[in-house]
């Protein structure tokens, strides 16, 4: 995939995605993930929902890809230590897979199109590798974030996120577009569902608010907030600090919410 990716891969932003699993971060799809259906999952990432999809389909294959070489030897080795035999990872082009027409059941991509300059021809090459099957996508939609208190830092934050977002590559409100993306792409039939992620609990802020301190400063993120003269290391301090404030509030509440669809034909 040759769209550079907003978050990088430090380890702040791997710990986030090794948290997902199908139930999760994919349960809209999960009734699909049987015994025997062939799978290929986009932007795998660290392998977490890929080994969970294999273990559900098995004993059909299951191929991930991902565009970083480091974090797919990280999946190789999530694999190898579960014992799995039918999931492999390999690096590959979203735009022009490496595979035959009607090769898989299933495509998986979660939370890749919002990272893509051109996620209608993504989803155009999924459906030719997809065939009769049913390509299943989930984003997050940025624009819709709600948190609560309302901290100066993180309205900073969201507004830095937005902006380099944008600049870097894709669309952070992609969540609300994936049916009219879907449909662009030639899709015969697109359901479309939405769900939520929602942060709150004690450990949940300590998590996910000391984890996004973390990538303010030190990730990826940072670093092109800074390079496109979005902020500077002061603005950066500051979300930091907005983030840890808020895991500390009691009363601390941050949603996500999510646009899935599930294309046919």
């Amino acid at each position: 995939m040759a769209d550079s990716y907003t978050h990088g891969h430090h380890a702040s932003v791997l710990r986030s995605h090794e948290w997902r699993t199908v139930d999760n971060s994919a349960a809209y799809v999960a009734d699909a993930f049987r015994p025997g259906v062939r799978v290929l999952d986009v932007g795998s990432g660290p392998g977490t929902i890929t080994v969970d999809i294999a273990r559900r389909v098995a004993p059909a294959s299951v191929v991930g890809i991902d565009a970083a070489a480091d974090v797919v030897a990280r999946a190789v080795q999530l694999a190898s230590d579960d014992g799995l035999d039918n999931v492999t990872f390999t690096t590959e082009d979203a735009y022009a897979l490496d595979r035959a027409d009607g090769s898989f059941d299933i495509v998986h991509a979660h939370q890749v199109l919002q990272h893509l300059s051109r996620p209608v021809d993504a989803l155009r090459e999924f459906r030719r590798v997809v065939g009769d099957g049913l390509v299943a996508a989930r984003d997050v939609d940025y624009e819709g974030v709600i948190w609560y208190p309302m901290l100066p830092g993180l309205q900073e934050w969201h507004d830095v996120y937005l902006q380099v977002h944008r600049r870097v590559a894709g669309d952070p409100a992609a969540g609300r577009k994936l049916k009219s993306w879907a449909r662009a792409a030639g899709f015969a039939e697109v359901s479309s569902s939405a769900s939520l992620w929602l942060f709150e609990t004690d450990a949940d802020r300590a998590w996910w608010g000391h984890s996004w301190a973390e990538r303010a400063l030190e990730s990826s993120f940072a670093q092109h907030a800074v390079d496109l003269g979005i902020t500077d290391r002061d603005g950066l301090e500051r979300i930091a600090a907005g983030w840890r404030a808020w895991a500390d509030v009691a009363d601390g509440w941050f949603l996500m919410p999510h646009g899935e669809v599930i294309a046919r034909g």
